[in-house]
């Protein structure tokens, strides 16, 4: 498995970079994801991470459809939150393994 460092944390990553062990996040590596993929964070994008960590610690996955319908913005603020792929990208910053029928 890679591992990749993010604020002076190692991290077991896929070969995407999605996080393996979402255990191992902490709001720290968050940020550095987003200052990766170019986004800085606000309390709005900080809302969705919170409310996918939240699911994901249920065991509960979300389609895109299904974070815009129950999820704390609408979909077309999540496009704008997260540009080019709003669920990957709220999921790699959030540290959760990539979503299953994402592309």
């Amino acid at each position: 498995m890679p591992k990749k460092v993010y604020a002076s944390i190692e991290v077991e990553v896929d070969e995407e970079g999605y996080m393996v062990d979402m255990k191992q996040w902490t709001p720290e590596i968050a940020e550095a994801i987003a200052g990766e993929l170019g986004i800085s964070l606000t309390d709005r994008h900080w809302e969705v991470i919170n409310f996918l960590r939240e699911k994901a610690e249920k065991g509960e996955s979300l389609t895109l459809r299904k974070l815009g319908k129950t999820g704390p913005v609408p979909i077309k603020e999540l496009y704008q939150l997260f540009p080019n792929g709003p669920l990957k990208k709220a999921a790699k910053i959030a540290g959760l393994p990539k979503p299953r029928g994402c592309v």
